[in-house]
C-alpha cells in the first residue's frame, strides 16, 4: 500500500505580525536621558552656596531703584540657586499637604498618558471612542483649569510660589552684588528647561 504524501504542517506563528511596542515606550525612553542631561547642565551653573549667604555681602539698599538693580544683577548671577529655592519652597509646601499633592502627580501623569507620550499617528481610543488630538487637548487644558483654580491645590501653589519669590527678593535686594563675576553671563541655550525644546520624531516633546 503506498504511503500518503506527508500534509504540509504550517507553525502557528508564521504569518503573525510583530508585536506592537507599548505606547510611547520610545518617546519615554528618550526624553528621560534628555531630562537628565539638561538637569545636569542647568545645576553646573550653580553658585556656591556659601556666597549666596556670606553675611559681609548683606548691606541695606540706598533707595528703590538700587534695590531693583540689585536683584536684577542677583537674579543673572544666582538664577540657578534661586530656580532651587523656588522649587523647594514649592516641594515643602506640597509634601506638608499630600492631597495636593496627589493631585498634581496625577494630573501630570494624564497630560503625560493621554498627550505627551501618545504617538501622533494613533487616536486616544477611550470608552469604545476615538478622540482627536484637539479633543484631548481641550478636556486636559479644562481639567487642569478645574484643579487649579477651583480646587485648593491652586491656592497651595500661589502662596507657595509667593514665598520663594519674596525669599528671592529679599535676598536679591539685601545682597551686594559688587563683588560677583557679572562679566560672564551671557544667555545660553541649555539649561533646567532646555530638555522640552526638540524630541524624538513621533512623540510631542
Amino acid at each position: 500500500m503506498a504511503e500518503s504524501p506527508p500534509l504540509p504542517i504550517s507553525t502557528p506563528h508564521a504569518h503573525t505580525a510583530p508585536a506592537t511596542p507599548p505606547i510611547a515606550t520610545f518617546a519615554f525612553r528618550a526624553f528621560i536621558p534628555r531630562l537628565s542631561s539638561s538637569l545636569r547642565q542647568g545645576f553646573s551653573d550653580r553658585r556656591p552656596w556659601s556666597e549666596l549667604l556670606d553675611r559681609s555681602s548683606f548691606a541695606r539698599p540706598e533707595s528703590l531703584s538700587d534695590a531693583y538693580s540689585r536683584i536684577r544683577k542677583n537674579a543673572s548671577y544666582f538664577r540657578v540657586n534661586y530656580v532651587t529655592l523656588i522649587a523647594l519652597a514649592l516641594a515643602l509646601s506640597l509634601v506638608t499637604h499630600p492631597f495636593s499633592l496627589l493631585v498634581l502627580l496625577s494630573l501630570l501623569a494624564a497630560w503625560s498618558i493621554l498627550y505627551l507620550f501618545r504617538p501622533s499617528d494613533q487616536p486616544l481610543l477611550l470608552f469604545g471612542r476615538s478622540f482627536s488630538d484637539r479633543e484631548t487637548v481641550a478636556a486636559l487644558v479644562v481639567l487642569t483649569v478645574f484643579v487649579v483654580f477651583v480646587t485648593s491645590v491652586g491656592a497651595l501653589l500661589i502662596s507657595s510660589l509667593t514665598v520663594g519669590l519674596a525669599v528671592v527678593c529679599l535676598h536679591g535686594a539685601f545682597r551686594v552684588p559688587e563683588d560677583l563675576f557679572l562679566d560672564d553671563l551671557e544667555p545660553r541655550n541649555a539649561g533646567l528647561l532646555s530638555f522640552l525644546a526638540g524630541g524624538p520624531a513621533g512623540s510631542r516633546l
